[in-house]
């Protein structure tokens, strides 16, 4: 225990236009939770890859369990008892619990599958864990924390002692945290590295031990949490004092722009009515499975709707497909950036002008390169983007920047209704604080804003009113000068109370 299992020196790691690593020296010791911080973009996920062996360093040297390496390639890695659990799961739905346990590695006897070797390690690891999954469970009928924890499994299964976890709860709910916790401190007490990544920097109070921070592809600093504060961790992580994490600015309240009544669709769309109205932020606040995500699709025209009825400017619209939302003026910033919100294999300009083609095409339909240019660039300008370019990759940019492309195509249409479905996941303090300052702009000019987030703190420092759902339906409307977290959680919880007197 307590002895360094990894240890990086200098690490180098350079792309085409950019130095993703600069001289970076990172370390972990065994049966310690070492947080990796910095914002998006500060070279943590590359740092990992490196470990990993997803890319190859330029420079630099590498030990791992006293052991010197060169370049890894991810087998050897493994090998060397590296494992990652990335924050988009890695899993195959359709088969078991075991299954994917053992995928790549499957146990055999005289050429045939050992389904019985095979299912008595993985319960076993799962035991150990204390983990109540069947091996044969199908991983497509499990919750995502549940997936989570079979990921964990699987990794254990390699005989891994440095797991690498990637943003592990932006998905879960406060009970499946704490669930989560408790493993990492089983893998801790057992001798386990554990490389934990995370924006949630009030979370790590409750199981880090160490802090390394990264800013801009260089190493910062490294510290026992015990010895610092959230204030000087964020400092070290962009470099500057953030005074204001929810920079909200109050605007009159104008005319309703865009209204939902007595909207239906599926068991999490029930019954929903509300109202937007210039100059404000609406926050939609609940737990995980309140029916906030599917809300924004029905609105959206990606579910079907079963009944209810859409306002906009006081005139009734139809939305059957999300080009009827589009056309009327009302787009979505999906939950799920990468996969309904970017083509990650194309350009940034495409991104940009692929729901903007009726703007930018002549009457023949082909487009014309200085408008779509026109339309790129000021798209890049207006949200400070940071790229060197708008033909690179949009799946290369950081977080907080894919986030601006997705806002960006929709501003390019004088869209007048925004909904934001959960657009800080994942992203970094700094850049949280400039999708809220984008947020502040779109009230300015009087654009309807339908914020939904799982972060109270979030909720109550940027809405101007919010609203909260529980089992598909609106539980209460509270203002955020009144409201407290505990208020907003009773609303969230207010049918699941019912439920559980109900069964008692």
């Amino acid at each position: 225990m307590n002895e360094i299992i990894v240890a990086m020196r200098d690490i180098c790691k350079s792309f085409p236009g950019v130095k993703a690593l600069d001289n970076v020296s990172f370390e972990l010791k065994s049966g310690e939770v070492m947080a990796l911080l910095g914002e998006n973009g500060a070279g943590k996920s590359t740092l990992m890859k490196v470990l990993s062996g997803v890319y190859k360093r330029d420079s630099g040297e590498m030990e791992i369990m006293s052991r010197t390496y060169g370049d890894l390639t991810p087998k050897q890695a493994q090998a060397a008892g590296v494992a990652i659990i990335h924050q988009e799961l890695n899993m195959c739905r359709h088969l078991s619990v075991m299954e994917n346990i053992f995928l790549g590695k499957e146990k055999t006897r005289r050429g045939l599958l050992s389904n019985v070797e095979m299912e008595a390690e993985a319960k076993r690891i799962l035991d150990e864990l204390k983990i109540d999954i069947s091996p044969s469970q199908i991983v497509g009928d499990l919750t995502i924390s549940k997936q989570q924890m079979v990921e964990i499994a699987k990794a254990l299964s390699t005989n891994a002692k440095i797991l690498i976890m990637d943003e592990p709860t932006s998905s879960l709910t406060a009970k499946e945290i704490e669930d989560l916790f408790r493993i990492i401190r089983t893998l801790k007490a057992s001798g386990h590295g554990i490389v934990y990544i995370s924006h949630r920097l009030d979370e790590l109070q409750h199981i880090v031990d160490r802090v390394t921070i990264m800013r801009d592809g260089q190493f910062i600093t490294s510290m026992n949490y015990a010895d610092t504060n959230l204030n000087e961790i964020i400092t070290h992580m962009v470099g500057r004092e953030i005074k204001e994490k929810f920079p909200r600015v109050t605007y009159p309240k104008g005319k309703e722009v865009f209204s939902v009544k007595n909207l239906n669709a599926g068991r999490m769309v029930r019954d929903i009515s509300f109202s937007l109205y210039e100059g404000e932020v609406v926050g939609f606040a609940g737990l995980v499975g309140a029916g906030r995500t599917e809300t924004t699709r029905a609105i959206f025209g990606v579910d079907p709707k079963q009944s209810g009825q859409i306002f906009l400017g006081g005139k009734e619209i139809t939305i059957n497909r999300p080009e009827d939302a589009i056309r009327a003026g009302v787009v979505l910033a999906p939950e799920d950036r990468k996969k309904d919100g970017l083509c990650t294999k194309l350009s940034i300009r495409h991104n940009l002008s692929l729901p903007n083609l009726d703007l930018i095409c002549d009457k023949l339909g082909i487009v014309n390169s200085k408008k779509e240019t026109e339309l790129c660039e000021k798209a890049i300008s207006d949200l400070t983007v940071k790229t060197a370019g708008v033909d690179g990759d949009a799946g290369n940019l950081s977080g907080g920047n894919q986030q601006k492309v997705v806002v960006g195509k929709w501003l390019a249409r004088d869209s007048k209704v925004v909904i934001f479905d959960e657009p800080t996941r994942g992203i970094d303090v700094a850049a949280k604080v400039e999708i809220y300052n984008i947020i502040n702009e779109l009230k300015r000019r009087g654009i309807a804003v339908m914020f939904v987030s799982s972060e109270m703190p979030e909720i109550l420092g940027i809405a101007d009113r919010i609203i909260v759902m529980c089992d598909g339906r609106i539980t209460g409307e509270l203002s955020p000068n009144e409201a407290t977290q505990n208020e907003i959680l009773v609303l969230a919880t207010r049918f699941e109370s019912k439920v559980e007197a109900i069964a008692q």
